[in-house]
């Protein structure tokens, strides 16, 4: 582009000049010269002089061009709402109190070609926020506030993670065999090879054959791919934290889900005591404690347990208009009537344990009841934000719940695990009492957010292709 150059030396931003210069009185002005660049988003003329609303990455502040002293000042006047700018000059504050740079020279950094909308009131299309992030972030300064947030709590979590003495590391993001959780992988072809591949559903048993190779605290925050519909709580990539710790059981999990969560909360909005939703939401631990059965049984008004009998289990859940299949167990009968019934009403927050083994293929079963496995989940705000467990240890078990997912994904279940032989291999070296967790990212943000749709916490989610026609 003829005449736009190739760099800028930028000496200042908005939010450093407010600060250094805070002091400064009306009227006053500075010998101090200062360089800033940023987005044009309004452009006023008064005769002789002219003041533009210069915005970059910080916030905000005004460029005050006069006749006499600004270079090129009938151009800077036509400047377009949205164009970069750099701008040199001194620093002063006009009578009417406004921080300014009484700008000397300037350049066009780039010119923007499309509208921004009437005035920067904002973009409240959608489509149009989703579909064009760029154009969102510039007027809608929420949704710079949302990413911003998430940046930083991603990097808090993972500062206490190290603090704890656990270990980042990185496992692969193409599977051979789809595993580590229960859903429909997406598939591509490796050419070379010439062989399929998946998309990782989860990193977890690439993490244990960790713990098995003798890292004793190990996690990992990265995208996991899930071949599933989208809604208001679900995107097809998303962002996971997992992690794995030797020597312990679900139970310790429970605490350092609380202190987590509750610590964020406190580093970002200043307390535990949150409104999502427009509703009150106490994050302050300890957080309850309760079984599926008897959260169940309470919200139904009728006992209900896996050793409920297989047909009242079925009855029950199509009254509460679920569906039901011939070759659900007791288990996954009693997790689709908790999920219909029982979890969107739980604000919480609520430690939900002792999940059906059923439906638990990587979870150690219960100690006091073997159609039980020692796993929780987190409720907050009607909807999970994670999930644990003790994990699996037995390769001969471990084998079975394999042969067993198997079975189910023959018989049509798409999200079914296949028999990881790999896996396996490494549970026979050994691998120790240990716990696992896994937190969405995604949701946490949410949460901490007040954002009721997970594209809002998502730089580009995934959207339905549209047809540009200019």
């Amino acid at each position: 582009m003829a005449g736009i150059p190739y760099r800028f030396e930028r000496t200042a931003d908005a939010a450093g000049l407010h600060q250094r210069y805070r002091e400064l009185s009306p009227g006053q002005e500075t010998d101090d010269e200062v360089a800033v660049a940023g987005r044009v988003m309004l452009v006023r003329r008064q005769g002789r002089i002219a003041f533009a609303t210069l915005h970059d990455s910080s916030g905000q502040v005004q460029l005050f061009a006069r006749q006499q002293v600004t270079g090129d000042f009938e151009a800077f006047t036509r400047l377009s709402l949205g164009d970069w700018v750099g701008a040199g000059g001194r620093v002063v504050k006009t009578n009417k109190g406004e921080l300014s740079v009484l700008v000397e020279r300037w350049e066009l950094l780039a010119e923007a070609r499309r509208s921004f909308g009437d005035k920067w009131k904002g973009v409240t299309d959608v489509e149009t926020r989703f579909r064009q992030r760029e154009v969102d972030l510039w007027a809608n300064e929420g949704s710079r506030q949302v990413l911003e947030t998430r940046s930083r709590l991603v990097s808090l979590l993972r500062h206490r993670l190290e603090e704890l003495g656990f270990v980042e590391v990185e496992t692969p993001l193409l599977h051979v065999i789809p595993g580590g959780a229960t859903a429909k992988p997406f598939v591509t072809h490796h050419n070379a090879l010439d062989m399929d591949l998946y998309l990782r559903i989860a990193p977890e048993l690439f993490l244990k054959r960790l713990v098995v190779g003798g890292f004793d605290k190990v996690f990992e925050i990265g995208r996991v791919f899930r071949n599933e519909g989208l809604s208001p709580r679900h995107n097809p990539e998303f962002t996971m934290l997992e992690l794995y710790q030797a020597y312990a059981d679900y139970t310790d999990f429970l605490t350092l889900v609380e202190e987590l969560v509750s610590g964020l909360a406190l580093e970002l909005r200043g307390t535990t005591v949150l409104s999502y939703g427009g509703r009150r939401l106490d994050l302050t631990p300890p957080w309850r404690r309760e079984t599926m059965a008897r959260l169940v049984t309470e919200a139904t008004g009728k006992p209900a347990s896996v050793h409920t009998p297989v047909d009242e289990l079925r009855q029950r859940l199509a009254a509460a208009g679920g569906q039901v299949h011939e070759q659900w167990g007791p288990g996954k009968l009693l997790l689709e009537l908790y999920e219909k019934t029982t979890e969107p009403d739980l604000w919480g927050p609520v430690f939900v344990t002792d999940f059906p083994a059923e439906v638990s293929p990587l979870a150690r079963r219960h100690r006091a009841d073997a159609e039980l496995a020692e796993r929780f989940e987190p409720i907050v705000a009607g909807r999970e934000l994670g999930n644990a467990f003790s994990e699996l240890v037995d390769p001969d078990d471990q084998r079975r719940r394999f042969e067993e997912q198997a079975a189910a994904r023959v018989a049509g279940d798409e999200e079914a695990m296949a028999v990881d032989e790999d896996y396996l291999r490494a549970l026979e070296y050994g691998l120790p009492p240990t716990a696992g967790l896994g937190i969405g990212i995604d949701r946490l943000v949410m949460l901490l957010t007040d954002s009721a749709n997970i594209r809002d916490v998502i730089a580009f989610p995934t959207l339905r292709p549209e047809r540009l026609t200019d």
